[in-house]
């Protein structure tokens, strides 16, 4: 895949997607943003807004941008946000693999159905990391390959297929996560059959510290620091509200 070819195919998609993919995703996205417990003023970065499904499922008291490589999509978010008077949402055409904010713009990164539909996940990846601030969140939502060895192999053989429709299905969790500050807060499946995963992080990256699966609060380094859990037990999203 390369950006024009994802380009051309999800702007050939944008008149039918809500029809085809709406109902089938419609549960992942609302897991993904129901569960965000958004703070006033968050700023938010939704990768991929697509159609702007997600948009109206967002409360009104947070400041969302939404990027989208495809104009033919980025038009269908707009009739949407014009329609429900969303005047917290700004909407912009970008490359989520260059993107042009300044690093730590935002509190919250969500990417629904984006890191296996974009050419290098890596870049995508690592610019969500600059773009959020250190202690902030990024939500992914996608299909992950797992460790299944019969669904691996079905995986491999329909991805050169799927590739030509503007996603792959061979891509892991693991690999996607590997060398980065990521760290997995959250993780749950989602969707008819469950084949797709919502997984939420913690972005630790210049020495953030997050919460192991002992207990221990761990920093970018690895060494033991402070926490931020709410008294829920909730990561909160570093927000002093």
């Amino acid at each position: 895949m390369d950006l024009k070819k994802v380009e051309r195919v999800y702007t050939s998609y944008a008149g039918v997607y809500d029809q085809i993919f709406g109902k089938v995703f419609h549960e992942g996205r609302e897991s993904a943003i129901r569960n965000l417990n958004v703070q006033p003023d968050e700023r938010i970065l939704e990768v991929g807004v697509g159609t702007g499904l997600a948009l109206p499922m967002y409360p009104r008291h947070c400041r969302i941008v939404g990027i989208d490589l495809s104009e033919g999509m980025l038009e269908q978010a707009k009739v949407k946000a014009e329609r429900h008077q969303m005047t917290h949402v700004q909407l912009q055409r970008m490359d989520a693999g260059a993107m042009e904010f300044a690093d730590n713009s935002f509190d919250t990164v969500v990417a629904a159905y984006v890191v296996t539909a974009v050419p290098d996940h890596r870049k995508v990846v690592n610019e969500m990391i600059r773009v959020c601030r250190p202690g902030g969140r990024i939500i992914m939502l996608n299909h992950f390959s797992n460790g299944n060895k019969i669904i691996a192999a079905m995986e491999k053989v329909i991805s050169p297929i799927t590739k030509h429709l503007g996603w792959r299905t061979d891509l892991s969790l693991n690999t996607v996560l590997e060398g980065t500050s990521l760290h997995v807060a959250r993780k749950q499946s989602v969707n008819p059959l469950r084949f797709w995963a919502l997984v939420e992080c913690v972005n630790a990256k210049n020495g953030h510290t997050v919460k192991n699966g002992n207990g221990t609060y761990l920093n970018g380094n690895g060494h033991a620091g402070e926490h931020h859990t709410n008294g829920n037990g909730h990561l909160v999203n570093g927000h002093s509200h």
